[in-house]
């Protein structure tokens, strides 16, 4: 399968100077995801999975390198991919996982957030934290088309990632 080259501008302008209000969305919806309520490892390992799904170099990138610099391991961030078999995460971040899979996946046996994924997810998060991870993966949705469709440059900083 050919590659192409690595990209050195986006496909779309900053969106800002077309929808200044964005960053006020931006900053909300940052917050909404920064109340303390969930572990961070917890959400950049759910946000990390999230671009594994949606096959985004942008998301990919940065949030591998969120993880790398918060401190974690090699061996934890790599296991995103497979967490399903991945010893080293925890069964808390492993639902968490479970959930981002359930939501960005279909399910050809029925719905994709099942009454079992939920009570096992309930079993390990009380009812602020489930609503956070609901957050946390609706935050990511808001951003995917943008990743997706406009293609920031992976590395760049928010600002700095598309062609003006």
């Amino acid at each position: 399968m050919p590659t192409s080259p690595a990209r050195t501008t986006s496909r779309m302008p900053n969106p800002m100077r077309f929808v200044p209000n964005m960053a006020a969305a931006a900053q909300a919806l940052h917050g909404v995801v920064d109340t303390g309520v969930l572990p961070d490892t917890t959400v950049k390992l759910m946000c990390l999975r999230v671009g594994q799904l949606l096959g985004s170099d942008y998301f990919t990138v940065r949030d591998t390198a969120d993880l790398e610099n918060s401190g974690e391991t090699p061996e934890r961030i790599a296991a995103v991919a497979d967490w399903r078999a991945a010893t080293c995460l925890t069964d808390a971040e492993r639902v968490a996982l479970k959930l981002v899979d359930a939501v960005h996946t279909p399910n050809p046996d029925g719905e994709r957030v099942s009454d079992e994924l939920y009570a096992e997810a309930s079993a390990h998060y009380d009812d602020e934290a489930m609503w956070s991870l609901v957050l946390v993966i609706g935050h990511m949705g808001f951003f995917a088309p943008a990743a997706l469709i406009a293609k920031p440059i992976p590395g760049m900083p928010p600002g700095q990632n598309y062609r003006d």
